[in-house]
């Protein structure tokens, strides 16, 4: 057998998603070279192939190997955000920063056909939708009052800058019905638990997009996805203590903030033990212990060494990942769409619900819309809470994005680097800038020689 190494890529123009994962599988059992076994697997075999040992013997890890890219159009953000809870994928989603939403385009729900609340969900989708134009008008216009164009700047290019900012603000207005368009690239595996997941909500949304997708997957793959079933566990799970509505409720401005609730005070310890580990033959606690007793000099120097030649685009190393802080955090749900796409942490969000308060951006203010844009989230607040009784899944597709939403995360010290990073940006979505910046300062302030190697863009 020939024995130099061969790297090529199998074409999936040739061979079915399904051949290519059964391909990539038989090689553990099959001494020949991948396209030799290629030419042995028709679509019939890969079928058979993955009913016996993917779904009967449960060897999921196969179906990984087939990708599925789908297009999904005009669903609505707060369906957008369940089918991208799914940490092992790719999206990309439209912009609400960047483009410019269409008056009426926001999703209807099914609950609410023949419900006596419909008309005053409509009415406020209207409304806010309305708001939404309004306030973009005004805000253009004040800001080209006060920002004239810079000395060599195409007037297209002005326009352009003021159109984004002002665009970025006034998103707040609009609903959770919001549409949006999201690519998702995802392999087979993880797309059965996203259908899974679609199927076992309690919204009609939800459970129409999970079905879609099944369908339009089983085009592709029609085997690995077949049984991608309303769950009852996940059912009971996911609906358990559904949210309702306390007396207790602010309905006015508030702010986003970041509060440290976990932390290890070893930190320091456990990340040099760690970074000796790889280099050492010795058990885990005898090197903590080690560490432990450093002189504070021979610790700073080692997490120096491997930190210091960290460079802007570069990954810190893996031992970075044994550390962990847990925040809750609260946002604007606008910002929480932004957050949620960091899927290395572990984020669990509370129910969006209009009962934490609003953020009032400076804009806004500046501009002398801050009791118009009051107006709309009253209309939010007040639809809300007339829906919520009979329908508290429904009313959060009234919750606009200048609300309020609390969310606890786990995060390591790895991708801690990451988020802070590109979060604290000037490019970043100014009010998670905020709370980003402030997670930054609690960590620094308690971990100043973990957190001195971070390359922050500016």
């Amino acid at each position: 057998m020939d024995s130099s190494r061969r790297i090529y890529p199998l074409d999936p123009k040739e061979l079915t998603e399904e051949q290519l994962a059964v391909v990539f599988a038989m090689t553990s059992r099959n001494p020949k070279p991948f396209d030799e076994i290629a030419q042995l697997v028709t679509e019939e075999k890969a079928a058979d192939f993955h009913e016996r040992w993917v779904l009967n013997y449960g060897h999921s890890s196969v179906a990984e190997h087939a990708v599925l890219h789908m297009a999904v159009e005009n669903i609505s953000r707060l369906a957008c955000d369940m089918l991208e809870d799914n940490r092992l994928a790719s999206y990309t989603e439209k912009s609400s920063r960047y483009q410019l939403i269409d008056q009426g385009f926001y999703h209807i729900p099914e609950e609410l056909t023949n419900h006596p609340n419909l008309s005053i969900y409509t009415e406020c989708c209207d409304f806010l939708f309305d708001s939404y134009e309004q306030t973009l008008k005004k805000a253009l216009n004040y800001l080209k009052d006060t920002n004239p164009i810079q000395e060599g700047e195409r007037q297209s290019s002005y326009d352009l800058r003021l159109r984004r900012i002002a665009i970025d603000v006034c998103r707040f207005i609009l609903p959770s019905a919001t549409l949006t368009n999201v690519g998702v690239t995802m392999n087979a595996r993880s797309w059965e638990h996203a259908i899974r997941k679609l199927l076992s909500s309690n919204l009609s949304e939800e459970n129409e997009i999970g079905q879609i997708l099944k369908d339009q997957g089983q085009s592709i793959t029609p085997t690995l996805i077949k049984y991608a079933d309303r769950n009852n566990y996940l059912v009971l799970a996911k609906n358990t203590g559904i949210y309702e509505p306390s007396g207790e409720t602010a309905s006015g401005s508030s702010d986003c903030s970041a509060q440290l609730v976990h932390y290890d005070p070893d930190a320091e310890t456990k990340l040099i033990a760690s970074l000796l580990y790889e280099k050492s033959n010795k058990p885990y606690n005898d090197l903590l212990d080690f560490s432990k007793n450093l002189p504070d000099s021979e610790k700073e120097a080692i997490i120096d060494n491997s930190l210091k030649d960290l460079g802007p685009h570069d990954v810190p190393v893996r031992q970075l990942e044994n550390i962990d802080y847990t925040f809750d955090f609260i946002m604007d749900y606008g910002a929480y769409r932004e957050f949620k796409r960091h899927r290395m942490q572990t984020y669990i969000p509370q129910p969006l619900t209009v009962d934490l308060g609003y953020i009032v951006p400076d804009l806004i203010k500046e501009s002398g819309q801050e009791q118009d844009f009051t107006s709309a989230m009253d209309a939010s607040y007040k639809t809300f809470h007339q829906i919520a009784h009979d329908l508290p899944r429904v009313a959060e597709y009234v919750v606009t994005h200048a609300h309020l939403r609390r969310v606890i995360t786990k995060i390591n010290l790895r991708e801690c680097y990451h988020l802070f990073k590109l979060r604290t940006s000037p490019q970043a979505h100014f009010t998670l800038r905020k709370v980003m910046n402030a997670a930054l300062n609690i960590v620094s302030d308690l971990h100043p020689l973990l957190f001195r190697y971070i390359r922050i863009r500016n």
